[in-house]
């Protein structure tokens, strides 16, 4: 039902002015930049830096995608927090027209346990007209998702399925041989796409689909056919290019690869910082590499 979902989803980066305003001339380019080369759209994600934008600028945003989307891509927006009440006010209180899930962040801070996340995720998945994807980004909320509580949860009719980006390839592989057959189990790690492909995962949420969306997605899409040379032929070229993405923190060196793309500024919101000067012309020189591939 959800195969729309599957294959490469863009976590949209959220442009920003050198003032720090949302730039919606550079959101149109990065949606032009994107949009014959990827399945799906997910808005107001980690990488949208969602916790340093207001509500009234997430409302603007949306709007203007929406109003942006001539390929009608599937939306996915991001919805969740580590206060179970005030996610459930936000989704009844949020315009989600147009939207075909809610990518839900596991509770940071408080350090739930494993019954505490269930009893949260069941409360949104109860309380949802749509349906919800689990995220699990332990190295963000410091609590795991762990592969029982997931496969306990993805009995809900109304939880579809997981951005898994916990790295734990034991874990990933122990939800994928008990899920439901139409549970997705979404990569949140581009580096790790091909190799959680191979034991069932059915495509990405992906950073680096901002930048370079068409060999991205023509890696994953190779992966997804069984061609595992090929993919890792074409992951090789891209691979140290994506690590660059991190060594200073996300979005800051995504921004700043579509910077010298032209596509929008590499400004981000405090408390995060622009990548040093260092590794911008590392990013630059190994673009370039990349392109001479």
């Amino acid at each position: 039902m959800y195969d729309i979902l599957k294959g490469t989803g863009v976590a949209l980066v959220t442009p920003f002015t050198a003032e720090g305003a949302v730039d919606f001339e550079g959101l149109d380019r990065l949606l032009q930049h994107t949009d014959d080369h990827i399945t799906y759209r997910v808005i107001h994600g980690t990488t949208g830096e969602s916790v340093t934008t207001t509500p009234t600028e997430k409302k603007k945003i949306f709007d203007f995608i929406r109003a942006n989307n001539p390929n009608n891509l599937p939306l996915v927006y991001g919805l969740g927090g580590n206060n179970t009440q005030a996610v459930l006010d936000g989704l009844k209180n949020t315009d989600l027209e147009g939207v075909t899930a809610i990518l839900s962040v596991a509770p940071y801070y408080n350090k739930p346990t494993q019954e505490g996340l269930f009893r949260h995720y069941t409360a949104i998945a109860d309380a949802s007209l749509l349906p919800i994807i689990l995220y699990n980004v332990p190295g963000r909320t410091v609590t795991n998702i762990s592969a029982e509580t997931t496969l306990r949860l993805a009995e809900h009719p109304n939880i579809i399925g997981v951005k898994e980006a916990s790295g734990n390839l034991n874990q990933i592989i122990e939800i994928s041989r008990n899920q439901p057959d139409d549970f997705l189990l979404i990569s949140g790690d581009d580096l790790l796409t091909i190799p959680m492909i191979s034991v069932g995962c059915c495509g990405v949420i992906s950073v680096l689909a901002n930048a370079i969306p068409e060999i991205f997605t023509q890696t994953i899409n190779i992966a997804l056919e069984g061609d595992f040379k090929t993919a890792a032929e074409l992951l090789f070229r891209w691979k140290k290019l994506n690590n660059m993405m991190y060594y200073e923190g996300n979005p800051g060196g995504v921004k700043h690869l579509l910077k010298i793309m032209g596509v929008c500024e590499n400004t981000v919101r405090l408390p995060l910082a622009e990548i040093s000067e260092k590794l911008q012309e590392e990013i630059a020189e190994e673009y370039k590499n990349l392109l001479a591939k």
